[in-house]
């Protein structure tokens, strides 16, 4: 439901700064009473009783976007949120114009070579949408165009393009789209590659897929009415029906089939938050029952790579919880005498991904909250390193779907360092630069500082976070600044280079990621210590971080800005309620606030496969403890910064009335004359505006809010 990862930086993934930076505190920051009164929801009270406990909701009717009265309000928050921007239309446009001049607008990714062809997609000035082609054995070949999503949406007010999966032959491409925004309801068909014409399969509310080597037989997983992925189905091209081959009765699991890097297995996983079980078919006999790998054993996690020298599994339970790697023979593993451990687990070190090459196996690993990358060979032998050199950065495995190669892509990014990928030879252990994102209008690294800071939290424990500005700034407290986290799901909180930032940080803004608790960036205990009934751990080591911030000198309460989306919107919703002394500005993105009635109602989209992140509130130790942090609940009458809150009306991972509820109960609420604003999408979902320009003029909304707040006019 919750478990995407939403950052400030909307579509926008490129490059960053410039800009003419002039730089005006207005005589006067607009207040609320400067404007005309806000809409207030018609208070309808529902009331609810658990455990003995009374609630009181009275913006419960809001829930129903089929209630005419719920989108006239809507209509007229949107109304009211424009009459308040309306002074900052041409800031917006300025910010949009500058994030612009730090892209490429006409780019193409670097090639990524598979099963014969080389494969890579583009996108083009003016276009909103990428554009998905192939060449075939060399680059010099005639190209392929897959898919031109730009045509695929066209007259389309959203539209999301859930990717592709070519069949073994490179005959056919099944893939999936929507045109609500919604990133749980995909509509799958599949295309014939040597005429461009769909062939007449289509399948709704369709997830994962995987081909057999016959490239007749597609497996692929489907939903339920909650959007879990909760069977597998097994469907021959020419047949009108298809085959339930695994159903997960298990609320809390969601499915997924794919095929494994030797093309040899289907497999079929199925995991909870804590649990999960794998099963495989082989893939040139797709019509035998599916046979279960390891059987699930509560809160035991494994993941299987095939092998041509057995099975690696990557292992995690309560004993070595940042997981470690076994070696498993091809006949006989049932047998836990015959595994091998090929990496032992590390308290220090979470063992992130697993790259497997004929000779190799390649990790990624976090330790101390950065990421390390390890190329170990399969026969034994030393291991080799790939040592980076900043204080502060992010580096992830990438496109490397080969088998028998000796070389493994990577990325690397930092706060002032544009997005680069690399590709490492093993044999030499050297490294070539592949492409860098480019930055059109300039970009002087050494412009800005980098630094990472240390906050300590109420129980003592030392939480990391990155921060970046131009430098010359003075630590006297006058510089605003803007920070962000997630802390949910072991989602770490990483830091990479944007395209969008550099509009604030060139104006004088710190800008922070804070990587707190909740997330796994210093290890699996360090999500665990953020989670179920530890939550509050997630909230107080951001209200540190903020403090830091302020006690150093960075900036001022009445300078400081937050941001966060979906669970990072609970945050942003948690530390208003606690601290709204702390920040001038809030930014909460598609917020999950309305905790308890959401995580009660288990008809709502994954809701029962989230027990195991919040806890299940039917219980009534769970129940008081979410009660006692949910955004939405524990509003109550006292002064609240400026906020901006956003929603989509098709959101399938947080329902709109969430946002709109919580807007509701705030203007009820709320003893202060700060701005407060609703800005709903009502053609999208949870990722705001599917297409890359609709997506910019989203984040220059958002920056226009928080400039506008400090009295930034340009």
């Amino acid at each position: 439901m919750r478990h995407f990862k939403f950052t400030i930086m909307g579509v926008v993934l490129a490059a960053l700064i410039t800009s003419c930076n002039t730089k005006k505190e207005s005589a006067k920051i607009m207040q609320q009473s400067d404007f005309p009164s806000p809409p207030m929801a018609e208070v309808m009270p529902d009331t609810f009783t658990n455990f003995g406990k009374q609630r009181i909701d009275n913006y419960f009717w809001l829930k129903d976007k089929n209630n005419p009265k719920v989108i006239d309000f809507l209509k007229a928050e949107n109304a009211y949120t424009d009459t308040v921007m309306a002074s900052t239309k041409e800031l917006q446009t300025t910010i949009y114009n500058e994030i612009l001049g730090r892209i490429k607008e006409d780019d193409e990714s670097y090639p990524t070579f598979r099963n014969g062809y080389y494969y890579y997609s583009r996108v083009e000035k003016g276009k909103q949408y990428a554009t998905y082609c192939r060449r075939k054995g060399s680059m010099d070949a005639p190209e392929e165009i897959i898919f031109d999503v730009n045509k695929m949406a066209e007259g389309k007010t959203a539209f999301v393009f859930g990717g592709y999966n070519i069949s073994p032959d490179n005959s056919k491409a099944v893939y999936s789209y929507n045109e609500t925004g919604s990133y749980a309801e995909f509509t799958m068909k599949i295309k014939d590659l040597t005429t461009g014409q769909d062939i007449g399969f289509k399948v709704d509310g369709a997830t994962s897929t995987a081909w057999a080597n016959d490239n007749k037989t597609l497996f692929y997983g489907v939903i339920d009415k909650t959007l879990r992925s909760y069977q597998i189905h097994r469907r021959q091209l020419d047949d009108l029906k298809s085959v339930c081959v695994y159903e997960e009765k298990d609320a809390r699991f969601s499915t997924h089939v794919f095929s494994d890097k030797l093309k040899s297995k289907i497999w079929i996983s199925s995991s909870s938050s804590t649990t999960s079980e794998e099963r495989f078919i082989p893939a040139d006999r797709p019509n035998e029952e599916p046979k279960v790998f390891l059987p699930r054993v509560q809160n035991v996690e494994y993941s299987v790579y095939n092998h041509t020298a057995g099975y690696f599994i990557r292992y995690k339970d309560k004993e070595n919880l940042n997981g470690k790697i076994y070696l498993l023979p091809p006949n006989g593993y049932e047998d836990r005498n015959t595994w091998k451990e090929f990496v032992a687990h590390d308290p220090n070190t979470r063992i992130e991904s697993i790259t497997t090459l004929k000779n190799y196996i390649v990790l990624e690993l976090r330790k101390n909250g950065l990421t390390q990358i390890e190329v170990k060979p399969v026969a034994g032998g030393e291991s080799k390193n790939i040592n980076f050199p900043e204080p502060v950065y992010s580096a992830w495995l990438r496109g490397n779907p080969e088998y028998d190669i000796e070389t493994f892509r990577y990325t690397y990014t930092s706060l002032n360092r544009p997005t680069t990928l690399y590709e490492y030879n093993i044999a030499d252990g050297k490294t070539t630069k592949l492409k860098e994102q480019e930055v059109p209008s300039g970009f002087n690294p050494d412009a800005y500082t980098v630094e990472r800071l240390w906050a300590t939290a109420p129980d003592g424990v030392k939480v990391p976070m990155a921060i970046v500005y131009k430098k010359g700034l003075k630590r006297d407290g006058s510089a605003p600044a803007l920070i962000y986290s997630y802390g949910s799901y072991g989602s770490s909180s990483d830091v990479y280079f944007s395209a969008s930032y550099y509009s604030l940080i060139d104006r004088g803004f710190v800008f922070a990621i804070a990587q707190i608790r909740g997330g796994s960036d210093l290890g699996e205990q360090w999500y665990e210590d953020g989670k179920l009934l530890k939550k509050k751990n997630t909230f107080t080591d951001f209200i540190a971080c903020s403090e830091l911030l302020i006690n150093e000198k960075y900036t001022s309460a009445n300078k400081l800005a937050a941001m966060g989306g979906s669970a990072g919107g609970l945050l942003m919703g948690a530390v208003a309620n606690m601290r709204p002394d702390l920040y001038q500005t809030i930014v909460a993105q598609v917020p999950f606030v309305d905790v308890i009635n959401t995580m009660l109602d288990d008809s709502l989209p994954l809701t029962t496969g989230e027990y195991e992140e919040w806890g299940n509130p039917n219980e009534e130790e769970y129940y008081n403890y979410m009660l006692s942090y949910s955004p939405y609940d524990n509003i109550k009458a006292q002064n609240y910064p400026n906020m901006l809150v956003t929603g989509g009306l098709n959101d399938s991972q947080v329902l709109f009335h969430e946002p709109a509820k919580y807007v509701a109960k705030l203007r009820l609420l709320k003893t202060d004359n700060n701005i407060l604003v609703l800005h709903m999408n009502m053609d999208s979902g949870h990722g705001g505006a599917t297409g890359r320009y609709d997506g910019i003029k989203d984040t220059a909304f958002e920056f226009a809010f928080i400039l506008n707040r400090v009295g930034i006019e340009k």
